[in-house]
């Protein structure tokens, strides 16, 4: 049988894989999908859309609770239907994944439904996917091509990432969680443990106590949210904390019990002392893994560090005709950065001389509440490179918009190397600031200097106004708080 010949064939459906496919294909490139259980990867399936969806029904029981405050009177006893939260949101991820299915079809890309592994240089089998549970193997779709050799000049792997696994803490699916079955609940549990306080672990821990749990995290590492600036992990911890989360950090679970209905924690703190903690469930969250085992990887000579394709700025590995884009390829695992990759990647496949994805100008955004959004160095990083500073300073309860919101906690802070004027990093915590971070953003990618920002006019009364005041306070100038150094007087 002549196997069946592509230009590009990419390995994994994804949002890296799908949006690379898409891209191929409009430059003209016959292009393959090879996915193996649901289009739309991790991220549309069972990450970031749907637990958006999860956080939507958060946000509306947090506002209910605070109707009073804007002068609506809601009937006390206000309840969760926890399966029609559910419900929704794997509607939500349904939705979309039908949606990304439409796309490839009628841009043309054929989806190959199977497990792929190298078979040799431009060479691909596929084999039909094994079962791995419901929640990783929908039915595929009708027009899917099945099992069997395929062949490409270029593969590009976009396998993303899985849950990482805690040496003690192997999740069990009925007890022991991760972000799979968190998303799914039977039923609300009463009290919640959760381990790691990056993105996925504060997400959660934001959702469930929304709903009322009986929340506690443990951090092994000395503060929580250990990517983002310090000053803003510290507020955000400060408004967590008075929402009722218990965080615990420099702390690590030395023995684990799974009880009737619960496990027991043994915790030890920094200072060396051990405490029992009892939840009904426990989420291990403590970040990803690469997906490289049984792609056949280290039989063509692709080099793999730390579990991880090395990569260069357009997606092509240690061996010619080979690429990795997404988690797969390394940090940030965010799905932004993963579609981006995708498209430089087939652009340089495909001839042309796309610019190289510049990692400091990735937004990461914790859907938490409050929010959490930043883009570029931190000021930790940026003194660390020797660099001086000018930092600016905004806060939510000064803003106007912010007040009518009921939203007064919250910062926009924003980093400009001191000699160039250029912005360097922006941090924020507090309402909407993932939808404000793209701003800076932008400014970053057009290498935006203060002047800049500072002539740039900001929508009044906006969330926004406040982003430009950060500029200015950077420089003295704040307009609506006290600088954070008088003024010099101009001389008469």
């Amino acid at each position: 049988m002549t196997p069946a010949e592509y230009d590009v064939i990419i390995v994994g459906g994804g949002p890296g894989g799908y949006v690379a496919a898409i891209r191929a294909a409009q430059l003209g490139l016959r292009t393959a999908v090879v996915e193996r259980a649901h289009l739309g990867g991790i991220c549309l399936n069972w990450g970031c859309i749907p637990t958006k969806t999860l956080l939507r029904t958060a946000e509306i029981r947090h506002t209910i609770a605070e109707a009073a405050d804007f002068g609506v009177v809601v009937p006390e006893g206000t309840a969760v239907d926890i399966k029609a939260v559910i419900a929704r949101s794997r509607a939500v991820a349904a939705e979309l994944n039908t949606g990304v299915g439409f796309l490839l079809k009628k841009n043309g890309v054929d989806v190959i439904w199977g497990e792929a592994r190298l078979a040799g240089k431009g060479t691909l089998d596929v084999t039909e996917a094994k079962p791995t549970g419901g929640r990783h193997n929908p039915a595929p779709p009708k027009d899917a091509l099945g099992p069997g050799r395929y062949k490409a000049a270029h593969i590009v792997i976009a396998t993303g990432a899985r849950p990482r696994a805690l040496p003690g803490i192997e999740p069990d699916g009925s007890l022991i969680w991760t972000y799979f079955e968190a998303m799914v609940p039977p039923e609300l549990p009463k009290s919640l443990l959760i381990v790691g306080s990056g993105a996925i672990g504060i997400e959660f821990a934001s959702f469930y106590r929304a709903l009322g749990c009986e929340v506690t995290v443990v951090e092994i590492l000395p503060r929580i949210l250990p990517a983002e600036d310090e000053e803003i992990a510290a507020l955000a911890r400060k408004a967590f904390e008075k929402d009722g989360i218990r965080i615990l950090t420099g702390a690590k679970i030395a023995a684990l019990k799974k009880g009737k209905g619960s496990v027991t924690a043994t915790v030890e703190t920094a200072d060396g002392k051990t405490e029992a903690i009892t939840a009904e469930r426990l989420i291990s969250a403590a970040g990803v893994v690469g997906n490289v085992d049984g792609l056949g990887l280290d039989a063509v000579g692709v080099k793999i560090e730390k579990g991880l394709i090395v990569a260069d700025g357009v997606g092509r590995t240690s061996v010619p005709g080979i690429y990795a884009i997404g988690d797969v390829a390394g940090p940030p695992m965010l799905a932004h950065k993963a579609e981006h990759e995708g498209v430089v990647c087939v652009e340089a496949i495909a001839g042309l001389d796309p610019h190289p994805l510049d990692k400091l100008r990735v937004p990461g955004c914790t859907y938490c509440r409050p929010q959490i959004a930043s883009v570029g160095l931190t000021e930790a990083r940026a003194k660390a490179e020797g660099r001086e500073l000018r930092i600016g300073r905004f806060p939510y309860r000064a803003n106007g918009k912010a007040l009518a919101l009921g939203e007064r906690e919250g910062l926009v802070k924003t980093v400009f190397d001191a000699r160039t004027g250029e912005l360097i990093g922006a941090h924020m915590v507090g309402a909407e600031v993932t939808e404000l971070i793209q701003g800076f953003v932008i400014a970053m990618q057009l290498e935006a200097t203060e002047e800049d920002l500072m002539h740039t006019v900001f929508p009044h009364p906006t969330l926004s106004e406040m982003m430009g005041e950060s500029v200015l306070a950077a420089y003295d100038r704040p307009l609506h708080i006290p600088p954070a150094r008088a003024p010099a007087r101009a001389k008469t």
